[in-house]
């Protein structure tokens, strides 16, 4: 190390996600940006011309993706590489133009159905300030809740959450939220004041953040985790409310739900209920039988369905 703070900026190298290693390196001490890696930095708190290079796997979603870039490029020294890569039909063909339009210039290259777009930080930057107030934590007016593009459902309930709130009685005890999203379904379980404890877990940082805000009750508890990852802080609850993921980088995969419910059947305390939604074609009811006592199906409509299992 130097005590050189220039050569230290030199040294500050910078990854957003994982991209992958045969299309990209990066070096070992990049520091993780990604809000989707629970421990990771935040991008947003970096300051401007801090970092010495990015490599980042771009989110697919528009918004989302746009703020990304521009934080990148904000914290990038004037003539700092970046380099964005995504798959092509997620997003990989417009990031050359989305770079181009903050004053970049781009060489973009294809390997392996991604888009590869490499440039160095333009001196000038145009148009950060309309994608990070585009991409950003915001308050969505038709729901009355903060939220950011690329959480969960960002701007609208989720059809399956919508039908797990109606469904819910009131709950009592201690209790979690896993996969919370902006909070929506602990909202309406906090609404029970025989609630004592409610923990909110989302692997999304910004999720949490959005939570944050839009829960001020002093039971409400916050964590940026996997909460498929063992917590000892969670343990012989009294109920669990979830709306499992089925994808993972936009291809299904019932083993995220399966793991949902393996993890709440550990978290919950004998006799402790998980109120789970899901799609109407998610074999779950296979996943419950060995790790609950009683499964109650509640309801199904509209593609979704509720179920209640006791341990």
């Amino acid at each position: 190390m130097t005590d050189d703070p220039q050569a230290a900026k030199r040294e500050r190298y910078g990854v957003y996600g994982a991209p992958p290693a045969e299309l990209a390196g990066v070096p070992a001490q990049a520091i993780q940006f990604s809000p989707l890696i629970p421990g990771a930095a935040v991008l947003e708190a970096e300051p401007p011309e801090a970092l010495a290079g990015m490599i980042m796997l771009a989110p697919p979603g528009t918004l989302e993706r746009r703020y990304a870039l521009a934080l990148a490029l904000k914290a990038l020294a004037p003539g700092a590489p970046l380099t964005v890569l995504a798959p092509k039909d997620k997003g990989g063909s417009r990031i050359a133009a989305e770079l181009g339009a903050f004053g970049c210039a781009v060489d973009e290259t294809s390997k392996r159905h991604h888009r590869i777009c490499i440039c160095a930080r333009p001196t000038v930057l145009e148009g950060l300030a309309d994608a990070l107030e585009g991409g950003g934590l915001q308050l969505v007016e038709a729901l009355g809740l903060w939220s950011q593009p690329g959480v969960f459902s960002w701007n609208r309930i989720d059809p399956g959450s919508a039908l797990l709130a109606e469904s819910l009685p009131a709950l009592a005890g201690r209790g979690a939220d896993l996969g919370c999203g902006a909070g929506a379904l602990s909202i309406v379980a906090l609404a029970s004041p025989d609630v004592s404890q409610m923990s909110l877990i989302d692997i999304d940082r910004r999720a949490i953040e959005a939570a944050r805000r839009n829960i001020k009750d002093a039971r409400a508890r916050f964590f940026w985790a996997d909460a498929r990852q063992e917590n000892a802080d969670l343990k012989e609850l009294d109920f669990i409310v979830m709306n499992p993921p089925f994808h993972d980088g936009g291809a299904e995969d019932q083993s995220l739900g399966k793991a949902f419910i393996l993890r709440a059947a550990k978290m919950l305390r004998k006799g402790g209920a998980l109120w789970l939604t899901a799609n109407r074609h998610l074999p779950y009811e296979a996943a419950l039988k060995p790790l609950f006592r009683e499964i109650a199906p509640i309801i199904e409509t509209g593609g979704y369905k509720i179920f209640e299992a006791r341990k």
